[in-house]
């Protein structure tokens, strides 16, 4: 970008008198590389509206007209109101919510503070084992629990009679959908508090000690203040993900239905478009709100760390570090025996009276999944999603953070990059239904292939690698940025040679994030897939709806061990990017 400047006289009043000069008026003239960001700016904001905002204008749209195409105004909003089931639908779906949140948050943050705030050992074990729920689709956290607390459950029958007691719990209905949900956001909301309880000041502690606080007077008046925005994000995230998921009640829920069931039996069972829409958008109100809320609070945080802080210092304590020791311990068996209950049942000939080992489970061609097809079908969803999803997530944050033109654009793109966060994986699938499936669309040839199972999971999962990148760029020192200008380096090669490798530890666990959140979701993509490529995922649900539950187990074991290999692929090669940075570091 040149810069000219232009000196301008006033004239003068009197004559002889020498002519005063004003500021010099300064005028931008763009050049080739200026352009080239400004048509990639205008390219990136073209299709986040493919992705995200026209497929929702059709979405919304089709609340309001009939088959004929004519306006319907407010009619179907009208039979949502007046029909008794749907609202008491809307009802379950608050109160599972709620019951859900107040459950899991207060034990993800008692397991964060175990791990954080004790001299226990083990606690990397501790802490993968809390965060296996990623790695499985939420069926699979259904499945589970028929398997220990069904009608021949592992504990509601006492190991088979094998012990002198029995547990058992009312599992299909609100309950099994509470503790499945407890157990899908419990991850979340732990990783959430293990990050705002590992930023602490210490000197805050002292002066409490120093006033003679007790234990429960520090965690109440310094612990829990310090961790607020940590703690409202954990509600927000758990009430949103139990109020829009779609597979535990699918597997749990028996006759007590939710917003997300009712809006799958409106489109796939009575093929009711318009009712499905209006459902989708009452599903998405709640989610878009405690976004807003969540943006809002977290303007408003202010930085707790200072350049005085001291770090947290753990004294030692053998009962706090007992009790920790036995809390982490009962949340990892508690996770391990859930996996578990699954895989023995994978491998049972026939449960529970048959418990001889057996392999035929994975063996799909008589099932309803229709061969091991699907699962192939969605390790290549998944990694053509993290290919694209990667690319597309990095590249979109760079244009916005590190280029100067077009500030306008640069907004909007921001803006539209977190709208996914607030909406559910179902209202996805249908919008793209309604916008992909129209014939006047020249994008319609893709409908039910796989370029679209792979953009509704781009999509569906964008925000948050969009986030990972932005904080990575912005950490990023400017002073790269300044000497490449003053080398007369061009912006795409610095981005090739600079920004990308300092970028990659971030960028891999983007891929990683992808991939596993593409294997294991079905709200997205149960509206979308072809006859010819089901998905793993929507195969666990068929498998299920046909009684065949010991394959679906198995099917949710194979897309938990792909997550895993994927994983462990991730952590090793991390491993090898560390080393070498470290090496180049000491030079």
């Amino acid at each position: 970008m040149k810069l000219e400047s232009e000196t301008t006289a006033l004239p003068s009043s009197l004559p002889g008198e020498r002519p005063v000069l004003y500021r010099a008026k300064r005028r931008f003239r763009w050049g080739r590389a200026e352009w080239i960001q400004a048509i990639s700016l205008l390219l990136l904001l073209l299709v986040m509206m493919m992705l995200i905002v026209l497929p929702l204008l059709a979405l919304f749209r089709q609340a309001f007209v009939n088959m004929d195409g004519s306006f319907a105004g407010l009619t179907f909003f009208r039979t949502y109101l007046e029909s008794p089931a749907l609202l008491q639908s809307m009802r379950n779906t608050v109160f599972v919510s709620f019951m859900t949140t107040i459950i899991a948050v207060p034990l993800a943050f008692l397991l964060a503070y175990a791990l954080a705030r004790t001299n226990i050992r083990g606690k990397s074990l501790y802490k993968a084992a809390a965060l296996l729920p990623l790695f499985a689709p939420t069926m699979m956290h259904g499945i589970g629990l028929v398997y220990l607390f069904g009608h021949q459950g592992i504990i509601s029958t006492g190991f088979f009679g094998w012990l002198p007691f029995e547990m058992r719990i009312p599992l299909y209905g609100k309950i099994g959908i509470i503790i499945s949900e407890v157990i899908y956001t419990f991850p979340q909301a732990f990783l959430i508090l293990s990050a705002a309880l590992s930023i602490s000041d210490y000197r805050l502690y002292e002066a409490a000690e120093t006033l003679g606080a007790g234990k429960l007077r520090k965690l109440v008046t310094v612990t829990l203040p310090s961790i607020k925005y940590g703690l409202i994000s954990a509600v927000i995230v758990c009430a949103t993900l139990s109020f829009t998921d779609f597979g535990a009640p699918k597997v749990v829920g028996g006759q007590y239905n939710v917003l997300a069931t009712d809006m799958f039996k409106q489109v796939i069972g009575q093929q009711n478009m318009a009712l499905g829409a209006v459902v989708s958008i009452m599903l998405s109100i709640p989610a878009v709100v405690a976004f807003i809320i969540d943006r809002v609070i977290t303007r408003k945080q202010q930085a707790y760390i200072t350049s005085r802080s001291t770090p947290y210092m753990v004294k030692p304590s053998r009962i706090r570090d007992a009790w920790a020791h036995g809390y982490a311990s009962f949340v990892a068996l508690a996770m391990l025996l859930l996996l578990g209950a699954v895989v023995i049942a994978s491998l049972i000939k026939v449960w529970p009276y048959n418990l001889t080992f057996t392999l035929s489970k994975y063996n799909f061609t008589d099932a309803a999944a229709g061969g091991l097809a699907p699962f192939w079908n969605s390790v290549k969803m998944a990694l053509w999603t993290a290919l694209a999803g990667t690319c597309l997530t990095f590249m979109s944050a760079y244009l916005i953070e590190h280029m100067r033109v077009l500030r306008a654009v640069r907004q909007a793109s921001y803006f539209l990059s977190i709208i996914p966060l607030a909406l559910p994986g179902l209202a996805i699938g249908l919008a793209y239904i309604f916008f992909f499936n129209d014939p006047a669309n020249p994008l319609h040839p893709i409908y039910g292939t796989m370029v679209i199972l792979v953009l509704a999971n781009v999509a569906h999962f964008y925000s948050v690698p969009f986030m990972t990148a932005t904080t990575s760029l912005k950490m990023m020192d400017r002073e790269f940025s300044s000497v490449s200008a003053s080398m007369n380096v061009s912006w795409l090669r610095f981005f090739t040679r600079i920004t990308v490798p300092l970028s990659l530890p971030a960028i891999l666990e983007m891929a990683v994030y992808f991939f596993v959140n593409a294997m294991v979701t079905v709200s997205a993509v149960i509206f979308l897939y072809g006859a010819d490529l089901k998905l793993a995922s929507v195969a666990i649900v068929s498998m299920d709806d046909a009684g065949d539950t010991a394959k679906a187990a198995a099917m949710s074991v194979l897309i938990v061990g792909a997550n895993l290999l994927v994983r462990l692929a991730y952590e090793g090669l991390s491993a090898v990017i560390r080393k070498k940075t470290s090496a180049w570091r000491t030079r």
